[in-house]
């Protein structure tokens, strides 16, 4: 049933969406800011680069709210405080909230999209639940890591990058210190979540 955007529920599911990834985005940012604090650099830049990812998502929601230009959108929602102690407890409250956006939240705002004759908003909305749920996989791994001290070494993770001159050390523990540029052990970030790994 085609009803007029102006009237929709997915006009508001839209700013809701647009609000969720916009705090997000800021939640992801106070968490790298606690992984910095802690020197634990390459989770920081983990959550920075996720936190970038939420920015083009509210992006893309907001974008398609266009004609609504000018325009108050009243929504209510609910949104979490993810206050935690330790970087394990921020990993896992974000990985929970993906699961919620990948697996309830988006694909409800995309079949009433559907329904009512929505189409490109709809899919917009199936897309980016994919995305979130590779930000779920990702969460998950990370928060295993620190849960189980395997992050720099002691599980089966063998293999490293320096985030900062790109040294790549193999063995059972990440060094202290890069031989290379000093850095510290807070920038090797275990190599299967490094980006831009070339050929194996």
């Amino acid at each position: 049933m085609a009803v007029n955007f102006s009237e929709s529920k997915t006009k508001e599911n839209l700013m809701r969406a647009f609000a969720g990834e916009s705090q997000a985005r800021n939640r992801y940012t106070i968490a790298a800011k606690k992984a910095d604090d802690e020197g634990m650099h390459t989770i920081a830049d983990i959550f920075r680069y996720t936190a970038e990812q939420e920015r083009a998502h509210a992006e893309r929601y907001y974008n398609l709210l266009k004609s609504m230009a000018g325009e108050t959108i009243h929504i209510d929602g609910g949104y979490p405080v993810d206050l935690q102690d330790d970087l394990a407890g921020l990993l896992r409250a974000a990985e929970h909230n993906e699961h919620e956006e990948y697996e309830d939240v988006y694909q409800a705002f995309g079949d009433t999209a559907s329904e009512e004759g929505f189409h490109e908003v709809a899919s917009a909305f199936y897309q980016i639940a994919e995305v979130e749920h590779i930000h779920e996989i990702r969460f998950a791994r990370l928060a295993k890591l620190l849960e189980e001290d395997s992050y720099y070494g002691g599980g089966d993770v063998t293999k490293w990058i320096c985030t900062n001159c790109g040294y790549i050390h193999e063995g059972n523990q990440a060094p202290k210190y890069c031989p290379v540029c000093r850095y510290e052990q807070g920038y090797f970030l275990p190599y299967e979540f490094a980006c831009y790994k070339g050929d194996e």
